[in-house]
């Protein structure tokens, strides 16, 4: 294994390996930590951690497991993947994790890079936009659980770490990777540890990849991965390798515990033409709701692939929490989502299609995964997924991510077609 990543949520994570897939590298996703080493064929391993909304301690903790069992599988270089939108709290995680990662290393700096223009996240003059709108201002400062109200990385990642906190400008990226590297350099004489870097183009990420190319550690967004893996094939460490991905038609579902503005939409219009059955915060803290009765839709709906929702509008949101407790809300509502995953596959369901990083942990919890192959795109940063040596084909979603359609998309790519193909 050449790189080794961690990832602090399985839908990030499988937008990072879709990244180095695309690169040339052959990649398999690890739900959790493993216990088993790697396959030989491995370029690069994704350990797709559940680390975003622990405790800082915690998600250190976890994150070193990670790393020790990366570095005996022989990684030349660490990727800590976080969300392109920066998603934490002035405690943690990221600055934690990522000066926990450094320590262990022993890195004197490190890339911060967030960007993921594909996606409409830009980083410029140390400020993080989403589209052409602020962080704070494109509905993250909203999030239930990462509530993001500052667009400043390099501020919000001062709260955050005992690190000095540097920062390249664009004017230094745009002249190329070598005036990167020499920006970098510059900064950490200075006493930086954890370095900003401005990125508003994939031109802007290849250049800063290819400056890491001797760094121990990398951190960012997917985006900023698009360079790494060109270092290794410059060193003639790729082997040109493919794994051809092979889509299953059995029954299918989408399950979505996101809140963001996209996903909402997502929702909107998949339940116009198909079966959808809302799972409200109260139903969930009464006891009112029964796997079994969800599993009866569920399958009820087939061959319509059936929604299961609980993406409810902010307002909504942030009454349920003032009535339940946002993490004992959080906390159930997750717990329903593994449960109903494993008794879904127990029923046959094989392809499943799953919106939002907490949700898709939850659902990747239940279903028993160990590891899986990566697929061809569906949308940017969101790959098809097949589990190893079991017929199910699943997709893992960020909540932002997707066109308005991407749901019954997603399901047909499943299936073994296009992203433009046949609809669900």
């Amino acid at each position: 294994m050449l790189l080794g990543c961690i990832g602090d949520d399985f839908t990030g994570s499988s937008d990072l390996a879709n990244t180095l897939v695309k690169g040339g590298m052959t990649v398999t996703q690890y739900c959790g930590l493993p216990v088993a080493p790697a396959a030989p064929d491995v370029e690069a391993g994704v350990v797709a951690l559940k680390t975003r909304s622990l405790p800082a301690g915690e998600a250190v903790r976890q994150s070193l497991a990670a790393l020790d069992w990366l570095q005996a599988q022989g990684c030349r270089q660490i990727f800590f993947k976080y969300c392109s939108t920066f998603d934490s709290t002035p405690e943690g995680n990221i600055g934690p994790v990522a000066e926990a990662l450094m320590q262990k290393l022993g890195a004197g700096h490190a890339v911060v890079c967030p960007a993921f223009p594909a996606a409409g996240r830009s980083l410029y003059q140390g400020h993080l936009f989403v589209g052409d709108r602020l962080l704070n201002e494109s509905g993250m400062e909203a999030h239930p659980l990462t509530p993001m109200t500052d667009p400043d990385i390099r501020r919000w990642l001062r709260l955050q770490t005992r690190q000095a906190v540097g920062h390249v400008a664009h004017a230094d990226v745009m002249r190329g990777a070598e005036a990167i590297a020499e920006a970098l350099a510059r900064e950490a004489a200075r006493g930086a540890g954890l370095i900003v870097v401005d990125a508003v183009s994939d031109g802007d990420l290849h250049a800063i990849g290819t400056a890491s190319v001797d760094l121990p550690l990398v951190t960012g967004g997917s985006g900023v991965a698009l360079g790494l893996p060109e270092n290794f094939r410059r060193a003639g460490l790729l082997t040109g390798r493919s794994w051809s991905f092979e889509g299953v038609r059995g029954p299918g579902v989408v399950l979505s515990g996101s809140c963001s503005q996209a996903t909402r939409r997502q929702v909107e219009i998949y339940r116009r033409d198909y079966p959808a059955l809302e799972i409200t915060a109260d139903a969930v803290m009464e006891g009112r709701l029964r796997i079994g009765d969800i599993v009866a839709f569920v399958l009820s709906g087939q061959p319509q692939a059936p929604l299961v929702y609980s993406s409810a509008d902010p307002q909504t949101v942030r009454r349920a929490q003032e009535a339940y407790g946002a993490a004992a809300l959080a906390e159930a509502i997750e717990a329903l989502f593994a449960d109903l995953a494993a008794a879904l596959s127990a029923t046959g369901i094989q392809r499943l299609v799953s919106a939002g990083g907490e949700t898709s942990g939850a659902v990747v919890t239940g279903l028993g995964c160990s590891a899986l192959r990566i697929g061809p795109e569906i949308d940017p940063g969101v790959p098809a997924l097949r589990v190893e040596d079991a017929p199910l084909a699943l997709a893992l979603k960020s909540g932002n991510f997707g066109g308005d359609d991407f749901f019954a998309r997603a399901l047909a790519v499943l299936a073994g077609g296009t992203a433009a193909g046949e609809r669900a």
